[in-house]
C-alpha cells in the first residue's frame, strides 16, 4: 500500500518510493538525502501537526506537512 510521509504516525518507519515535487523544492529535498530507497522514521509533530520531525541517514530533519504530502513511502515494520 502506497501512502505519503504525512500519513505515517509518530514512531512509524517507511522507505521512500518516490517524490512528486518539482523544481527547487524537489532538488532541496534530494540534497538533504530524501531519495528513493531511503528509510525514514517519523519522530514527532508540532502540536498542530505541522511541521513534522523525521530521522534519516543518522540526522533529524524538520519538514513542512505540505512537502511530506508529496513524498510517497512504503511502511516498514519496526
Amino acid at each position: 500500500m502506497e501512502l505519503t510521509l504525512e500519513k505515517l504516525k509518530d514512531g512509524e518507519k517507511g522507505v521512500v518510493e518516490r517524490l512528486t515535487l518539482a523544481g527547487p523544492t524537489k532538488r532541496r529535498l534530494i540534497e538533504m538525502g530524501i531519495t528513493p530507497g531511503t528509510q525514514i522514521c517519523v519522530l514527532k509533530r508540532a502540536p498542530l501537526g505541522d511541521p513534522i520531525e523525521i530521522y534519516l541517514r543518522r540526522y533529524t530533519l524538520t519538514l513542512r506537512a505540505e512537502d511530506a504530502r508529496n513524498i510517497f513511502v512504503r511502511r516498514v515494520e519496526a
